[in-house]
C-alpha cells in the first residue's frame, strides 16, 4: 500500500494539505484553551467583586433582614444561603485546586480583617440526581455529594462554591454555576478557521498547479521528441527555472533537428556519389564476353547496391518527413497480407475491430512489411494478429521456423548481424529488416521485441500507443 502520491502534484497538495490542517489544529488548541483560561479568570474576578460586596452588605445588617434580602441578592446562576457552619467538601472534588486557592487569596485581600475563606470548583453535576435540602442534611455527603440536592443545577456544567465566615460566626455560602453553553465550541471561530482553511487551501491548489502544468507540458514534449523530431517548440512559460529548463529543451530539440537535417544531406550526397560509380561498371559488364563472370559481376553489383538502399534507409530512420494521419490498421495489414498470398506465400490474418489510429501509413507498411519477409524467410510462413486495447494497439508476427537462441534476441537488432547459420542455410537479407522495424517502431513511441514460442517458432511483438 503506497501512503505518498505518486505525481508530485499529489505530494505537493498532501505536503501542504498535512501542515495547513496540523497549523489550524494548531492554533485551534492554542486559541481554545486561552479562551477557557480567559473564561475562568473573568467569571472569577466577577465573582469575586460581587461576592465581596454581598459579604461587606451580610456583614452590616443584622440576621433578622439578612434572610429577608438573600432572594434579591441572588439569581439564575448564583444561589446564595446561610448556615451555621460551612459545607464539607469530600477530598478529591476539587476540579481546579491551583485557580480554587488564587480566587481565595484575591477574596480574603477584598474583605480584609482575619477571615475564613473557602473556595472551591466543581464540575460534572449535569447526571447527578436532585436531592432536597432536608434530605440532604438527613443522608449526608454520601448520596450525591454535598451540592446534589441545589435546584435548577442540573444544567450547570461547572460550579463555583465560595464559603465565608460573617462577623456573627455563621456562613455565607455562594454556589455560582456556569452554563454548558460557555463551555460549547466556538462556532464563529471554527467557521473563521474553516473559512481560512478553505481559502488558503484553494489558493495552494491554483498555485501548485500552475507549477506542475510546465512540468507536465515538459513530459509530453519529451514523450512526443521520438514521434516527431519537427514538433513546435515547448512553451517557455512558468517559473525561472522551469523556463530555463523548457529552453534547454528546445535547444536540444533544435540541435537534434539540424544533426538529423544534415545527416539527411550527406546520405543524399553519398548515395548519389556511389550510384554513379556502380552504373558505370554496369555498364561496363555488359561489355565482357565472359559470360559466367559478367553474371558474378553483375549478381556483386545487385548487392551492393541492395545494400547500399538498406544501409541509406536505415540511415534515414523511419521517413520522417512523412506527416502522422489516422489510418485503417485492420485494412493496412489485410492489404499487406493479400499483397503476400497473390505472390503465393502462406500468410494468415487475424484482426480485431478498432478505431482509426494515428499513424504514419508507409513507414508502419515497411515495418510490417519486413517483419513478414523475415517470418516467411525462416519459418515458411507468417501468422498475424491484431489485437487492440485501451492504451496500446499490439501487432504479433509469428512463424513456425527454428526460432533465436534466447541470448541473440535482442543482437539481432543490430545493423548487419545475421544468424543465417542458426536460421537458414543461404543467405538471406542485409540483416537491416528487424532494425528498421524497431526503428520505426520506437519513432511512434512504442517497441518491437521478439520471444520464442514454447511450441516453436518467432513471434515478433510490435506495440504502438494510442
Amino acid at each position: 500500500m503506497r501512503l505518498l502520491p505518486r505525481s508530485l502534484f499529489g505530494r505537493l497538495v498532501l505536503l501542504l494539505l498535512s501542515g495547513l490542517i496540523l497549523a489550524q489544529l494548531l492554533s485551534a488548541f492554542i486559541l481554545l484553551r486561552d479562551r477557557g483560561q480567559a473564561l475562568y479568570e473573568s467569571l472569577g474576578e466577577n465573582l469575586i467583586e460581587r461576592t465581596a460586596g454581598i459579604v461587606h452588605l451580610l456583614d452590616s445588617l443584622p440576621p433578622s433582614q439578612r434572610r429577608q434580602l438573600l432572594p434579591l441578592l441572588g439569581g439564575p446562576k448564583l444561589r446564595i444561603r446561610l448556615d451555621r457552619r460551612p459545607l464539607p467538601l469530600p477530598p478529591g472534588e476539587d476540579a481546579s485546586p491551583a485557580l480554587a486557592e488564587r480566587i481565595r487569596q484575591q477574596l480574603a485581600q477584598r474583605l480584609a480583617g482575619e477571615r475564613e475563606v473557602r473556595v472551591a470548583l466543581r464540575g460534572g453535576l449535569i447526571d447527578r440526581p436532585m436531592i432536597p435540602m432536608h434530605r440532604r442534611m438527613m443522608q449526608g455527603p454520601a448520596m450525591g455529594g454535598p451540592m446534589a440536592y441545589m435546584q435548577g443545577l442540573h444544567a450547570m456544567a461547572r460550579l463555583f462554591l465560595i464559603q465565608v465566615k460573617l462577623e456573627d460566626g455563621s456562613w455565607a455560602i455562594f454556589e455560582r454555576g456556569v452554563s454548558e453553553s460557555s463551555f460549547h465550541w466556538p462556532s464563529r471561530l471554527l467557521v473563521i478557521l474553516a473559512v481560512l482553511l478553505i481559502s488558503v487551501l484553494l489558493l495552494s491548489l491554483v498555485g501548485v498547479r500552475s507549477i506542475v502544468r510546465p512540468l507536465r507540458d515538459l513530459q509530453r514534449a519529451a514523450e512526443g521528441l521520438g514521434r516527431d523530431i519537427r514538433r513546435p517548440p515547448l512553451p517557455e512559460r512558468g517559473p525561472e527555472e522551469v523556463r530555463e529548463t523548457a529552453r534547454a529543451f528546445n535547444t536540444m530539440q533544435a540541435r537534434l533537428q539540424n544533426y538529423l537535417e544534415d545527416r539527411a544531406r550527406i546520405l543524399a550526397a553519398v548515395s548519389h556519389d556511389l550510384k554513379t560509380p556502380l552504373t558505370r561498371i554496369r555498364l561496363r559488364t555488359d561489355l565482357m564476353d565472359d559470360g559466367e563472370l559478367r553474371r558474378k559481376i553483375q549478381q556483386d553489383l545487385d548487392d551492393m547496391e541492395a545494400m547500399v538502399g538498406a544501409t541509406l534507409d536505415f540511415m534515414r530512420g523511419t521517413g520522417s518527413g512523412e506527416q502522422s494521419q489516422p489510418l485503417d490498421l485492420p485494412a493496412l495489414l489485410e492489404s499487406i497480407a493479400e499483397d503476400f498470398r497473390e505472390s503465393g506465400a502462406r500468410v494468415r490474418l487475424a484482426c480485431e475491430p478498432m478505431p482509426p489510429y494515428l499513424g504514419r501509413p508507409l513507414a508502419l507498411k515497411r515495418c510490417i512489411v519486413n517483419l513478414v519477409e523475415n517470418a516467411l524467410r525462416y519459418g515458411g510462413e507468417a501468422d498475424i494478429r491484431l489485437q487492440p486495447a485501451d492504451h496500446e494497439v499490439t501487432v504479433t508476427i509469428c512463424d513456425r521456423g527454428p526460432g533465436i537462441p534466447e541470448q541473440e534476441l535482442e543482437r539481432v537488432f543490430e545493423p548487419f548481424y545475421r544468424l543465417e547459420a542458426s536460421r537458414s542455410q543461404h543467405t538471406g537479407g542485409t540483416g537491416l529488416g528487424l532494425g528498421i522495424a524497431r526503428n520505426i517502431a520506437r519513432a511512434h513511441g512504442g517497441d518491437l521485441t521478439l520471444r520464442n514460442r514454447p511450441e516453436g517458432g518467432l513471434c515478433a511483438r510490435l506495440s504502438l500507443p494510442r
